[in-house]
């Protein structure tokens, strides 16, 4: 079986944090809300947009979550297009640790809550689009932790949950890979804390980008 590396994208591979509470915060105040704290924006960071939206505002009917989500992402168009954009840089040494993987023979591959064009976008953006063999985004799959993304990148890379690692910021990939039969490798230096990465089941937590390639080992997954 081939090994698979599959990457989680906001707060692991990118930091988009800025953007994506300016566009919470921008759909809230056209709905007349007032906007959630950061903080409360950042854990959402990994859901799909109206799941996000129900985290954020559990009390609300769908058909609000469902406007907010819809105003979410014209908001971010109209940054992108607008050339209103905060810097999304990539983590450093990250590029080094995807050059690494490849040339050790592993695959490669995202799964992320962005949609298929947010996650063209930044790849091309930072030129590494070319890294990956399989890219798993919320507009074909239910939203993390379901496992779907991590099983539709195994059929596209020809890898098995054993030799399979999902590498995020976030308790969702965590609780994803872990239903999936993944490895499940946090990063300690994205949007949740260690302790709740740790509390979702992480096999092991990567304290500093330098550190995930000796993490991403093909190994059993621990059951």
């Amino acid at each position: 079986m081939n090994r698979l590396a599959l990457f989680d994208c906001d707060g692991t591979l990118v930091d988009s944090q800025d953007n994506i509470c300016r566009s919470v915060e921008h759909a809230f105040a056209g709905a007349n809300l007032t906007p959630p704290d950061r903080s409360a924006i950042r854990r959402i960071v990994g859901l799909s947009l109206v799941e996000a939206m129900q985290q954020l505002l559990p009390e609300g009917e769908d058909a609000l979550h469902q406007s907010l989500a819809a105003d979410y992402k014209a908001a971010f168009f109209k940054m992108r297009t607008a050339g209103a954009m905060a810097e999304e840089p990539l983590y450093a040494g990250i590029v080094d640790v995807l050059d690494l993987l490849r040339a050790d023979g592993w695959h490669l591959g995202v799964a992320t809550g962005k949609s298929d064009r947010g996650l063209a976008h930044i790849l091309a953006h930072h030129g590494i689009a070319d890294r990956f063999i399989t890219l798993q985004t919320a507009d074909r799959h239910p939203s993390k932790p379901h496992p779907s993304m991590i099983e539709t990148a195994m059929a596209d890379s020809g890898a098995s949950p054993a030799t399979t690692v999902m590498i995020g910021d976030t308790s969702y990939d965590m609780l994803m890979a872990r239903a999936a039969g993944a490895r499940a490798l946090g990063v300690a230096w994205g949007y949740h804390p260690v302790d709740e990465l740790t509390a979702a089941g992480a096999h092991a937590i990567a304290s500093t980008v330098a550190a995930l390639p000796q993490l991403v080992t093909f190994q059993e997954t621990p059951r």
